[in-house]
């Protein structure tokens, strides 16, 4: 289930709970919503800490030089002096 499918469970348990009056015979809606909530939140949770995991950092191969300076004007401080 991906944040998509979060945010549906969420979106629809806010629904049961919180706009709707239906009374079902054996079946208590707010219950059902909020529990649709919990599990959504949780979804979420791990969704954003596997994304956590999967970022990688690619790190330069060569050194960076901080002495080169690529200036089209031909000044050396960039301001025209």
């Amino acid at each position: 289930m991906g944040l998509g499918g979060c945010i549906i469970l969420i979106a629809t348990g806010a629904i049961l709970t919180f706009a709707t009056d239906w009374d079902m015979q054996g079946v208590n809606l707010d219950l059902v919503g909020i529990i649709f909530m919990i599990v959504g939140l949780i979804g979420v949770a791990t969704f954003s800490s596997i994304a956590k995991r999967r970022r990688v950092v690619v790190r330069p191969t060569a050194p960076v030089d901080g002495d080169q300076h690529h200036n089209r004007s031909g000044y050396s401080d960039g301001y025209g002096v």
